[in-house]
């Protein structure tokens, strides 16, 4: 079945990539974005496929600018209302069998949708906004650092999303069970993992077997973090763990820690706190992380919430023994005591026991690398356009 899709997205996030996969597989698909045509077809998407309302992104990353300068009040109210009616009134003009909008901005589009035959999926990139903001909150109290959450706005202007959606689109197990958890009806809620363009990330035979002998040697175990370094990522419980194993031994120190990544407003002074106990490296290229990944012995990201993080499946293809919480993607990519762990979140110290495991368990770590690298099997926007497919032909053939 042939579908007319309209991919409705405020920036890039992996519309992109769904929308050109789509396209692959034949459907008549139309991206409505921020972003002006030319740095769409950078992606290798058609421009004639793209609706363009640049003036929007302009303006929204001039506000956050001089937002985050305190010289004007948040716009997310005015930039999201705006953009939602704006793409509304392009989408009335036409008949779409699939709408796919990212929540937030998608009030204004599945209202004008009311009473049309038009499949409305709507994508959201994180858990059910109650429990993201719930663990927010909870994680500002713990750290008694402000963290940057849900406003009671956009927390009630989703929910009516949710509500009027014909289906929601969950990048996790975690993520669509936070759905059900709050009442919605898991017919309503679909698990769509990502996919990535990994081969960027896959390292050569000789790297992983340098990785092994590394591991097999007495060298101190190579840890390492990729990501914003945030509370919400994780940084207040990784903070812990550095210092528990870096006066582990003082005399003999058996780990080293590395973090890769822009760090947030609220955990500067946490950076500097452990500083010359980790090693901080600026937000790299993608195409330069390959030789980052290969740096590592393990992988540790204690997130505290997360939609899917695409960094999980990079690391994993890198052949890297993962460490992570159950609030990401990692349940969905992780073969526990297999290919990696998950651990609950803000268990610092379940972190420090599994890394001084694995460094009195060198051998059992070193045959988990090699297993990784050749078994893991990575999902790619095929894939994911395959069950965007499956998800919507069912819903239209059963009235879904």
């Amino acid at each position: 079945m042939k579908l007319k899709i309209a991919i409705v997205v405020q920036g890039r996030f992996h519309a992109f990539d769904l929308s050109l996969a789509l396209l692959r597989r034949g459907h008549d698909v139309t991206i409505f974005t921020n972003y002006p045509k030319w740095a769409v077809r950078r992606f290798g998407f058609p421009a004639e496929n793209v609706r363009s309302f640049w003036l929007h992104g302009v303006t929204s990353r001039v506000a956050s600018k001089l937002h985050q300068r305190n010289l004007i009040p948040d716009c997310e109210e005015r930039l999201h209302i705006m953009f939602g009616r704006d793409v509304a009134a392009e989408l009335v003009k036409e008949h779409w069998d699939v709408v796919h909008p990212w929540s937030g901005v998608a009030e204004e589009i599945l209202r004008a949708l009311e009473g049309k035959p038009t499949l409305k999926v709507l994508m959201r990139g994180s858990a059910h906004i109650s429990t993201q903001a719930e663990l927010l909150e909870e994680e500002e109290k713990r750290t008694g650092s402000r963290q940057d959450r849900p406003s009671p706005w956009i927390i009630s202007r989703e929910l009516r999303e949710y509500k009027m959606a014909d289906k929601i689109a969950a990048l996790s197990s975690f993520a669509r069970e936070s759905f059900i958890a709050n009442g919605l009806s898991p017919q309503k809620v679909s698990l769509l993992p990502l996919g990535a363009s990994l081969e960027m990330f896959r390292p050569s035979p000789q790297a992983i077997e340098e990785r092994c002998r590394r591991i097999l040697s007495s060298q101190p175990l190579r840890i390492l973090f990729v990501g914003t370094l945030s509370f919400r990522k994780g940084l207040y419980d990784l903070a812990h763990v550095v210092k528990k194993l870096n006066g582990h031994s003082p005399n003999d120190n058996k780990f080293v820690f590395r973090c890769i990544g822009p760090v947030a407003p609220e955990a500067s002074s946490l950076e500097a706190e452990l500083s010359g106990l980790v090693e901080f490296i600026p937000k790299r290229p993608q195409a330069d992380l390959v030789n980052w990944y290969s740096w590592g012995d393990i992988f540790v990201f204690p997130t505290i919430e997360d939609g899917y993080a695409v960094v999980l499946a990079q690391a994993s293809f890198s052949g890297l023994p993962v460490l992570t919480t159950t609030n990401s993607g990692g349940p969905d990519l992780i073969k526990n005591n297999e290919t990696g762990w998950i651990l609950p979140i803000r268990s610092p110290q379940l972190f420090v026991e599994r890394l001084l495991w694995c460094e009195s368990h060198r051998e059992e770590l070193a045959s988990m690398a090699r297993r990784i690298y050749n078994d893991f099997k990575p999902r790619d926007w095929g894939d994911v356009a395959a069950d965007f497919e499956s998800i919507c032909v069912h819903a239209i053939e059963h009235g879904e």
